[in-house]
């Protein structure tokens, strides 16, 4: 990994009213923070990010975000920040918005790039943006969607801003009144939601998809399937037929925003409601986990 030149911050004091965004190492108000119409990020589509749960100010679990930053700049060809920078320009930005409880995105671009589509720019654009955390329900709904995600692609493994496709799932799932988008992948083997990872429990025994599905490695799966094994619980990645996921009575999801989600209801199947679910045990020990460490 190449150097990476250290930013100077602007402190400059910022009209608490306007949103404040980090751009390339100053806090400028949203209105000011322009990039160049010729950023690969804009035109194609060529950027890294990492979205954060932050609590009491800071984001959770910083490192283990930008180690999967790395590998999805270096997948795409382009160089990530040093890990101080990472942690720095969100810990500004939420000072700089007076957020404690707020999800906090960092995107790295490819950089200006005015003449071919196959050739990167100089340097990179940065930017770091906050708002407060929404809040989800206990329980989500989710539904299948008729497309696929390609286990075979370029970009499997990375968190890439090109995100229509999740969107237009997410649209999908709305449209039938739940709050998530289900994949499969090529082979009709559960891959992941639009925005989460997917596990159910059969049999005692906690199971999700493996990397091999296509599915990003999603920073909160892996804190679970950690979890899991630190308190004995039987837990496995695994190729998990598309019929299985259908057929669950117990499943959950897991993001960096949502945490740890039981699944309520997957199409129009209502699943059981089990306050003595492995998955609610489970959600114990994360958010234990998530109350006590900032940096697991």
């Amino acid at each position: 990994m190449g150097m990476f030149v250290p930013i100077i911050f602007n402190r400059e004091p910022m009209p608490s009213q306007e949103p404040i965004i980090w751009l390339n190492g100053r806090l400028v108000p949203a209105s000011a923070a322009c990039i160049s119409p010729f950023d690969r990020g804009f035109t194609v589509g060529c950027a890294a990010f990492e979205t954060l749960r932050a609590r009491r100010g800071q984001p959770f679990a910083v490192t283990r975000h930008w180690r999967r930053l790395v590998h999805s700049c270096q997948i795409l060809g382009i160089q990530p920040p040093l890990l101080d920078v990472f942690k720095s320009c969100m810990t500004e930005t939420l000072e700089a918005n007076h957020l404690k409880e707020a999800r906090v995105r960092f995107t790295v671009t490819a950089g200006d790039g005015q003449t071919s589509t196959a050739s990167f720019g100089a340097g990179q654009t940065l930017v770091v943006h906050a708002v407060p955390i929404q809040s989800y329900a206990d329980r989500e709904q989710v539904v299948t969607v008729p497309w696929s995600r390609n286990e075979r692609s370029v970009l499997t493994g990375a968190k890439c801003a090109s995100y229509a496709e999740n969107m237009i799932a997410l649209a999908f799932a709305h449209k039938q009144g739940c709050g998530e988008a289900i994949f499969a992948n090529t082979q009709g083997d559960l891959c992941e939601g639009a925005t989460t990872n997917v596990f159910i429990v059969q049999d005692g025994v906690v199971l999700t998809p493996s990397t091999a599905s296509g599915c990003l490695p999603g920073i909160t799966r892996e804190i679970v399937l950690e979890l899991c094994k630190l308190n004995n619980i039987g837990v496995e990645e695994t190729k998990l037929p598309m019929n299985l996921f259908e057929e669950a009575e117990e499943c959950f999801l897991t993001s960096s925003t949502r945490g740890l989600q039981p699944i309520a209801k997957v199409g129009v199947k209502q699943l059981s409601n089990n306050s003595h679910s492995l998955t609610l045990e489970i959600l114990k020990f994360y958010h234990k986990l998530f109350i006590e460490n900032d940096d697991p």
